[in-house]
């Protein structure tokens, strides 16, 4: 018979020896549909309301998908078959999404924007709801609680749950990789693991798939003090996760060799533009930020959360020197490699010189299991009764009013700041209404042939979605000196749709440099879109006058409030302020107005 193995050797044992045993569950504080309910509603929220933040989304990702839906768009330099660094099956399922709207009645082009969104936030729900029952039932269910609670009432959760966007798409996939490498019941998953994350890589985002890293070094850590049989299991288990990667990778590559007609890797495309560009391009061609920037940003988007999770790290080692739990190294293993994706996302991409508020889209669920993790490490600490100790002396209630009223705190900012984005930035998602005909008798306005252009407003675009069939979106010259989105073809040619993806197009280039055949003139336009400021004293630029108050030329059809931020406080601009008396003006918020306008008839 052989010897026991050292207690030492027992406690860096590999889980895979013992997958089949059973173990016994443990209860979560509520049930997995339960938390998907809560997940959705906040889901729908933001499909419902949330503004578009970002002109990438617009350009990069709507109108293409308009365009396979309706055969025609708007088109961005990356889908030109000249550098092809955006991914037709990406833009294609969100297309068949919305397409699906066309078979319910009452179907308009708005309803396909809102249906794909409804998708979105559907899918993020469901991988919300993995990961939420897997850290239940992996760590604690009270911090899966708190992930629960820190998700739904973030800011950020609002912007990226419903958006149309890689690093959103990245951020679901995350989560179903992340919640199969944490979930060893029935097996380690280290093959599912590494196939949703290629997925978050290839039909998402490719740096997404980096998040991956510590739950690898994690296997090979454990598979390092492990015995032989276990080793070739991990190497069988990384295989087969590696080769579902290369499968989605072949169909990802068919789809777009038929849209692009060329061998295309586009996941390379990307990273090569990103890292490696060497023509004088690169993503520093559109702004560079200080170091600091993601700082500020997550604190506005997740208040305490962001300090939370900043300290798990920090707080995981302290508890350990103070209070071990004598689990051994596994267990605190286990949670560094939790912790350990957000540290890591945020070191690297705050590095970078180009920064972007989506870039950190996919490390959000990390973000809150950090601060999930921190909280529940200071409430354990708080909560003790041992009168030996500080937390010991404190009285029971009062402990618990200070950590209600903390939580109430950060959700009360939370939703301050939730609806001082939505009252101050989503008028460009209302004024549109009248082309389709209102709701109390207005006819709508204009014909199919019509143009409505845009000025130095053409980034506040929501999609031609908004548009009525036929009606296009064009540019008018304004102070913007970079280049703008030209067209996809409409010709008719080889199987007699989609050409646009792989004809050559002209005009288009990786440098951000201007091209004059973007613009039509003023005369040309039935409909314009732009926004005024009253309290602005300084001279209008030439190329970007008043034009809403050009009464000569154009009426106005629809205007809707919009937050002049360059007069208004930044706490006004950072959170709601009511319009009370009592607010100092000082404090109050400014406003313009965002306007359609139509060309007067002669």
């Amino acid at each position: 018979m052989a010897p026991n193995p050292p207690q030492d050797q027992r406690q860096f044992e590999h889980p895979a020896s013992s997958h089949a045993k059973k173990k016994r569950k443990r209860p979560l504080p509520i049930e997995p549909i339960t938390a998907f309910y809560f997940f959705f509603a906040a889901a729908m929220m933001a499909a419902l309301f949330a503004p578009i933040q970002d002109c990438d989304e617009t350009f990069n990702y709507w109108e293409p998908a308009h365009y396979l839906s309706h055969g025609y768009g708007l088109q961005t330099w990356e889908y030109s078959p000249d550098y092809a660094i955006r991914s037709w099956l990406y833009v294609g399922l969100h297309s068949v999404v919305g397409n699906l709207r066309r078979l319910l009645p009452h179907s308009s082009k708005v309803s396909e924007f809102y249906f794909i969104r409804y998708g979105l936030a559907f899918l993020c729900a469901i991988c919300q709801t993995l990961l939420f029952k897997v850290i239940g039932l992996t760590m604690n269910g009270r911090i899966g609680m708190i992930f629960l609670f820190a998700t739904i009432t973030s800011p950020g959760n609002f912007h990226a749950s419903a958006s149309f966007l890689p690093s959103s798409f990245a951020m679901y996939m995350c989560m179903i990789g992340a919640a199969s490498f944490m979930n060893w019941r029935g097996g380690i998953k280290t093959a599912h693991g590494i196939f949703w994350f290629a997925v978050a890589g290839i039909l998402g985002w490719p740096f997404a798939s980096a998040l991956c890293a510590p739950f690898l070094l994690e296997e090979l850590v454990l598979v390092f003090f492990s015995d032989k049989d276990a080793f070739i299991d991990a190497i069988v288990r990384f295989l087969r996760g590696v080769i579902a990667g290369f499968i989605v990778l072949f169909v990802d590559f068919l789809i777009n060799l038929f849209f692009y007609k060329k061998i295309v890797v586009v996941s390379w495309n990307i990273v090569k533009y990103n890292i490696f560009s060497s023509t004088g391009g690169g993503p520093n061609l559109y702004g560079t930020e200080p170091w600091t920037f993601y700082i500020k940003n997550l604190a506005l988007n997740f208040n305490i959360w962001f300090v939370l999770a900043l300290l798990a790290l920090p707080l995981f080692l302290l508890q350990k020197v103070i209070s071990p739990s004598g689990h051994g190294f596994q267990s605190g293993l286990r949670t560094v490699v939790f912790v350990a994706p957000f540290y890591m996302w945020l070191a690297i991409f705050t590095a970078q010189p180009h920064k972007e508020e989506r870039f950190m889209y996919p490390v959000y669920p990390f973000l809150t299991l950090n601060a999930a993790i921190s909280l529940h490490i200071i409430l354990a600490a708080i909560g003790s009764t041992d009168p030996s100790t500080i937390a010991g002396k404190i009285p029971a209630r009062l402990k618990l009013f200070a950590v209600g009223a903390v939580m109430l705190l950060a959700l009360d900012v939370s939703l301050l700041r939730l609806y001082g984005i939505y009252s101050a930035y989503s008028a460009p998602l209302k004024v549109y209404s009248r082309l389709w005909g209102s709701n109390h008798g207005q006819p709508r306005l204009g014909s199919e042939a019509d143009l409505v252009c845009f000025g130095k407003e053409w980034y506040r675009f929501p999609s031609s979605f908004f548009l009525p069939k036929d009606m296009h979106a064009k540019f008018v010259r304004s102070e913007f000196k970079g280049l703008l989105p030209g067209e996809f073809s409409e010709a008719r040619i080889g199987f007699g749709f989609w050409g646009g993806t792989w004809l050559p197009t002209s005009g288009l280039n990786d440098r951000n440099e201007e091209d004059p055949g973007k613009y039509v003139d003023k005369e040309a336009c039935s409909f314009l879109v732009d926004t005024q400021y009253p309290l602005r004293t300084e001279p209008l630029p030439p190329n970007e006058p008043d034009y809403i108050a050009d009464n000569d030329a154009w009426d106005i059809v629809q205007c809707e409030p919009f937050l002049d931020a360059a007069n208004t406080h930044i706490l006004a601009r950072t959170l709601w302020v009511p319009e009370l008396d009592v607010i100092p003006e000082k404090y109050k918020r400014k406003w313009g107005r965002h306007c359609l306008l139509q060309r007067k008839k002669a």
